[in-house]
């Protein structure tokens, strides 16, 4: 009896932290095999959604992780009507190509969970948590300790220090956060951009850009440290 093929999957990617830490967990399994990222972008600004990550950045992501980038473009603004008709196309050609799971980068909120299971339910796709239910101080110092590099692209301010907004996600940024905060920020306190890690053939060069403020969060643009930096940040939603 030849070997169990494995199960084609899809990973939820929003260029940050858990998505790349998720990616390298899958890679570990041998009942899967990632085969590309699907990525929502806001068709607007051409930016990683609320991560507001170039598609230039986004693109070195995938290839230095090896994937293609299966985008879904959504409006800006966008409603919920419209992000769901975007989202079923795009789980409809994922259903087209034999995908047969779904990988989401999600640690602990139950609600969010519940959704994504709710609209898969129907399409015979299975959701899959790589890092459901992990300790998140754990997994910060795992992410850490096993090379991961990330930076904050996304501060909200009401939760945490706004200068931390173009930081690297290190232990030292772990220890000024408020006790409050989660340590993987997965209630929003932040959002970041992996850019090497044992999910990488090679690091992503990176430069900070502007940090501004907007619609009640602080957003620290990057650009590819290879490419002619930006002459002003442009909007991002």
């Amino acid at each position: 009896m030849g070997p169990v093929a494995r199960l084609k999957t899809l990973l939820s990617w929003s260029s940050g932290k858990d998505s790349a830490w998720a990616l390298h967990r899958l890679r570990a399994d041998d009942r899967y095999q990632v085969v590309g990222l699907l990525t929502t972008i806001n068709s607007a600004h051409d930016r990683v959604a609320m991560h507001a990550v170039r598609m230039e950045l986004l693109r070195l992501q995938a290839a230095a992780a090896g994937l293609p980038l299966w985008s879904v473009f959504i409006p800006s603004p966008c409603s919920n009507e419209e992000y769901e008709t975007a989202m079923a196309a795009a789980i409809e050609q994922a259903k087209a190509a034999d995908i047969a799971c779904i990988a989401f980068g999600d640690l602990f909120l139950e609600d969010v969970r519940a959704y994504r299971e709710a609209k898969l339910a129907p399409t015979g796709i299975t959701p899959l948590f790589p890092l459901w239910g992990a300790d998140t101080s754990v997994l910060a110092e795992e992410m850490i300790e096993g090379g991961l590099r990330a930076r904050i692209t996304c501060v909200d301010p009401r939760v945490m220090p706004r200068e931390l907004a173009g930081q690297d996600f290190d232990r030292e940024l772990i220890a000024r956060l408020p006790e409050t905060a989660d340590p993987c920020g997965e209630r929003g306190e932040f959002h970041t951009f992996a850019y090497a890690g044992p999910m990488f053939s090679h690091p992503i060069a990176i430069e900070n850009g502007a940090v501004v403020e907007r619609d009640g969060f602080v957003f620290a643009d990057l650009w590819s440290a290879e490419a002619t930096p930006p002459l002003s940040y442009s909007r991002a939603d």
